[in-house]
């Protein structure tokens, strides 16, 4: 079912986290200058996180539509030099450097967006296409109504909550120039740039991997347009809502509020909005993390009103079947398994009928324990190793927070992890072990090992994307300049000496 990943480095690096002028990283020349710093490094693979329109708590895991893009990302300069924008309006969007605002973005851009659509050609044979396509219909008709009542849907009137197939239909009818072909001209025009982008970075060499969250936000136009696809009552309320159960990083679990799907429903139609939601991915990544797979095989369902997830039970997912509709409809695919948390003997049976290569997280591994997976020299060759991802502190900010004791304990066991792995890396600092365990992953049997940014720029936990269960202040940081000659440098050092 799965393809086999070629050995090599990767880093993670999310768009939104590239510096430029406008407040938050874009596809215009900075991604351009990043994708040339990979290719100095001899890295072959660039990780991002999901290119969704960001929604709740400006996660992009909690996006108004699973197949759509974030016009933030669009490149504004590309915009100018198509005489959609004006010197003084590109101007006016300059911001600060540093950690994204997102309250001044959301305020402010998407008003010069509509500067640009007012003077964009809506005739163009090419935007006329995608506009007949319909990709982006549920959501340019969910993003309109949400402009008109600026509500979540379920508190939509009557005929447009419950999908009234000719009041929308006339609803669109009464905003298509003003308003439905605008959202449309968004997903389109960052499309065209990003496809630009791909094929640049393609061209180098690298692949990029892409993320494909699990679940969809509530208030989005997949439960809007598809309610059968998911547990809802009569009034669609979710029934029950995901998460995770208490465990070693949270007492009271995890509770992210999406809704349910209802497996019964997506199976008897051949698994058909998974389908085209994979056939999607795969246009814009040419290798796909899942989110959360474990959910997959077993998903925790929490009672909806509950305020932790400490009350909950394990229902069955879909198993291989999913899969299997998958892959009669599009052949192999490229996909990592994100099987971190409460793993069992469902998930790991999963994950080896798929042949998917699971992640390992070095920062998990220092526990002293000798049988621990995260260990670099007990990984497998099937798996894409970490120091860490998104959701974890940065291996400096982890360091920081250990006393000297701690620390000293932390380096015993990384020295005899190196030793083991038969790698001579001296050090004695906090930044020097971030450096060491930089090498630890790099120097393990995974086919792939993955480094944030952060962590290759030896950055403390100001630097850290996201805390989960938390809705403030995530998602913010951001490069103030490219990564420096030496940092290139180092990395391709490394990247030759284990051959990656």
């Amino acid at each position: 079912m799965s393809e086999r990943l070629v050995r090599g480095a990767g880093v993670l690096c999310h768009i939104s986290s590239l510096p430029n002028k406008y407040g938050i990283g874009s596809l215009g020349k900075e991604a351009y200058e990043f994708a040339d710093f990979l290719k100095k490094s001899h890295v072959k693979y660039w990780q991002i996180l999901p290119l969704t329109q960001t929604g709740f708590g400006d996660s992009p895991y909690q996006s108004v539509s699973c197949n759509s893009v974030n016009p933030y990302f669009i490149d504004l300069v590309a915009l100018k030099d198509e005489g959609l924008l004006d010197e003084d309006e590109l101007l006016s969007c300059e911001m600060p450097e540093g950690d994204i605002d997102y309250g001044t973005l959301h305020n402010e851009r998407y008003a010069v967006l509509r500067l640009a659509y007012a003077r964009f050609n809506v005739k163009d044979k090419d935007f006329c296409d995608y506009v007949e396509s319909g990709e982006a219909d549920e959501y340019a008709t969910f993003m309109s109504l949400k402009d008109r009542y600026n509500v979540t849907f379920d508190e939509f009137p009557e005929s447009y909550k419950y999908f009234d197939y000719l009041a929308v239909n006339e609803f669109k009818k009464s905003v298509y120039k003003s308003d439905y072909l605008f959202w449309v001209f968004l997903q389109y025009t960052f499309k065209k740039q990003w496809f630009k982008l791909k094929n640049y970075v393609n061209s180098l060499g690298i692949k990029i991997i892409g993320d494909l969250p699990l679940y969809v936000a509530y208030d989005s136009a997949d439960v809007w347009a598809h309610p059968e696809l998911f547990q809802l009552d009569e009034d669609l309320k979710p029934v029950k809502v995901a998460g995770v159960p208490p465990d070693y990083f949270s007492k009271t679990g995890q509770l992210w509020g999406n809704p349910l799907y209802n497996w019964e429903v997506m199976a008897a139609n051949g698994f058909e909005w998974w389908v085209n939601r994979i056939s999607r991915a795969r246009e814009l990544y040419d290798i796909i993390r899942i989110d959360h797979f474990r959910g997959l095989d077993r998903y925790y369902a929490i009672p909806s009103g509950n305020e932790t997830a400490e009350e909950g039970d394990w229902e069955n997912g879909p198993k291989e079947s999913l899969f299997n509709a998958l892959n009669e409809k599009l052949g192999e695919l490229s996909v990592i398994a994100e099987d971190l948390g409460v793993m069992d003997e469902g998930v790991e049976k999963l994950r080896e009928a798929t042949g998917f290569p699971g992640m390992k997280i070095v920062l998990f591994a220092l526990d002293g324990k000798p049988e621990n997976p995260y260990l670099p020299h007990n990984m497998e060759e099937n798996s894409v190793a970490y120091t860490g991802t998104h959701d974890n502190a940065t291996c400096l900010g982890l360091l920081n927070r250990m006393d000297d004791a701690q620390f000293k304990v932390f380096k015993r066991r990384l020295r005899a992890e190196l030793q083991k792995q038969g790698v001579i890396c001296p050090f004695v600092t906090r930044e020097e072990a971030v450096h060491a365990l930089i090498t630890s992953t790099l120097a393990s049997p995974a086919d792939i090992a993955v480094l944030p940014i952060q962590d290759i720029l030896c950055l403390d936990d100001d630097a850290r994307m996201n805390i989960p269960s938390t809705s403030h202040g995530n998602w913010r940081f951001r490069l103030i300049s490219q990564p420096a000659r030496i940092h290139a440098a180092i990395l391709r050092k490394a990247v030759k000496e284990f051959n990656r």
